[in-house]
């Protein structure tokens, strides 16, 4: 302890921050990569006006006491404070749409990822570039708003993701990380910045709307890991830890996006390597060799933090549906005077559902808190179907919502496997449902067929992954990113591999052939909600 405490003092640490989805982490490093400690705090994201949002004061309140939380770790684990470090990263949900004007005022709220609502701007687009431009990206977002004649539009100077504001807002640069921002505009890996032709394009394509602007004046810079993007303010620093024992002048790392630290925390940035995140959403992202054959709606291709060609298959939704019934199972317990931390209620429940059947015993579900491009729906209506000839029980009540929580990502990954032959070497996990041993790998290396490893770092995922972004900066000179995680992070890191199990890959198989076809129940559902 008295080694950790000296390291604090000297400020030879480094701080990551990640604003996932539901919980905004922080985490502290030595310069090894080792974690000396961690913070955060809990926020959610609300549907107002029909749009997925978070306000733009929820982004500081939460920020600085996910901060706080981890100053007061430090502070009674090693009677010291955090006043420097050696340097800092900024990491968030990827894509979306955040406008602001020549005064910085913020100009419509934030329109995450988790939105279909551009489906006109994507498909328009993505037949004008011959490029996969997603419904989630902030170029489908801008040229909605412009589709919608939104007033908005004339007074924007400049649009960013959440990673790249919050790291404006402490920087004061306007960057990006090549990873995040080639989830904001397709990347030209030769040039490690915004393609060119299709800047050009769309400026040309939009000539009629009279905008006073082009394009290519309100993306972020494009900076690649490894290069300086910036220091500390000393308004930055106010902003991140009121309490000013944050100083000013510590360097940051590119801010990136979520998908790019889980390939860092992962150690997948090499072709043929793959990683999958599960939170909230469920991505998969898989370093390719070459690009696709085509395009294909149920992928992305995006890039790692060096700028390598990735394919990513996403869902909007993975884990919500699974809160939401654990939380009910502990209100239950609670009105019989039983009271079951939620760590043990989760762990109890997912090893239960190893007892269910292969298949689920015929149940089905649907996660869909909000809509789902892969199986075309713009709006969520989670549901749970048990027919008269299923094996209704606990354990496939679990288990089929583990499932279902990796059902619309595998139609992507499908495509990946059996379509384009894309060779996968390796696969790690991570993210929080992993956090309960065996459960979810087993059945999501089975999903897949594919063998599927998680490291005991899984559950602080990207924050842990910018932390060794920010790391990076001081010996980018020496080595390449490949090669600094391989020796210097890596090196002694111990992998959980479990592969995949054949009765779980037939049974996943059949809950796949119901899921597929139960999807118009889902879309009958909407409809009747929405009459």
């Amino acid at each position: 302890m008295q080694n950790e405490k000296q390291l604090i003092e000297q400020g030879n640490i480094v701080i990551g921050i990640e604003l996932g989805s539901t919980r905004i982490k922080a985490v502290l490093i030595a310069t090894d990569g080792t974690i000396l400690a961690t913070g955060g705090a809990d926020w959610e994201n609300q549907l107002i006006d029909d749009i997925w949002t978070y306000h733009q004061n929820d982004v500081w309140e939460k920020l600085q006491i996910a901060y706080s939380d981890l100053a007061k770790t430090v502070k009674e684990k090693y009677h010291t404070v955090i006043h420097t470090a050696k340097g800092l990263g900024i990491s968030a949900m990827m894509h979306g749409y955040l406008p602001f004007d020549k005064q910085g005022n913020q100009l419509v709220p934030f329109r995450t990822w988790r939105n279909n609502i551009t489906l006109e701007a994507s498909e328009k687009l993505t037949n004008l570039f011959q490029y996969p431009i997603p419904q989630r990206w902030s170029i489908a977002h801008l040229y909605q708003a412009l589709l919608n004649n939104e007033p908005h539009l004339n007074e924007v100077d400049h649009i960013t993701t959440l990673s790249g504001y919050v790291h404006w807002q402490l920087t004061g640069q306007k960057v990006l990380g090549i990873g995040d921002a080639s989830g904001m505009f397709p990347i030209n890996i030769e040039t490690l910045s915004y393609n060119q032709q299709m800047l050009a394009q769309f400026n040309e394509s939009i000539m009629s709307f009279n905008m006073p602007w082009k394009l290519e004046n309100l993306l972020p810079q494009v900076l690649v890991a490894g290069e300086s993007a910036g220091y500390l303010t000393e308004k930055g620093a106010k902003l991140l830890d009121p309490s000013g024992n944050l100083q000013p002048g510590i360097p940051l790392c590119p801010p990136e996006g979520d998908a790019g630290t889980g390939m860092i925390a992962t150690n997948c940035i090499k072709e043929k390597t793959g990683n999958i995140s599960a939170g909230t959403s469920a991505f998969a992202m898989i370093v390719l060799e070459k690009m696709l054959s085509k395009v294909y709606s149920e992928l992305d291709i995006v890039t790692t933090p060096t700028g390598k060609l990735v394919a990513m298959a996403h869902a909007n939704n993975c884990t919500s549906d699974i809160n939401a019934w654990v939380n009910l199972f502990g209100e239950c317990l609670e009105t019989f005077g039983i009271n079951v931390c939620t760590e043990e209620l989760y762990e109890m429940l997912f090893l239960h559902s190893l007892q269910g059947d292969t298949d689920c015993g015929g149940l089905l579900s649907y996660g869909f808190h909000s809509g789902e491009h892969n199986v075309g729906l713009s709006e969520g209506c989670p549901i749970f179907l048990h027919p008269t000839k299923s094996n209704f029980n606990l354990a496939n009540f679990i288990r089929v919502h583990l499932y279902t929580a990796f059902g619309a990502m595998k139609l992507g990954m499908d495509i990946l496997i059996n379509q384009e032959k894309v060779e996968i070497t390796r696969i790690l996990g991570h993210g929080g449902i992993f956090k309960t041993e065996g459960v979810a790998q087993k059945i999501l290396a089975s999903a897949l067929n594919i063998p599927l490893a998680t490291a005991s770092t899984a559950s602080n995922g990207g924050a842990w992954g910018i932390a060794l972004l920010a790391n990076f900066l001081e010996v980018s000179d020496t080595y390449n990113l490949e090669e600094y995680l391989d020796k210097q992070i890596f090196n002694t890191a111990k992998l959980n591999l479990i592969q995949p199990d054949k009765a779980i890959t037939e049974g996943y198989e059949r809950f796949m052939q119901r899921y597929i076809a139960g999807v118009p129940i889902v879309e009958k559902a909407l409809y009747l909600n929405c009459s």
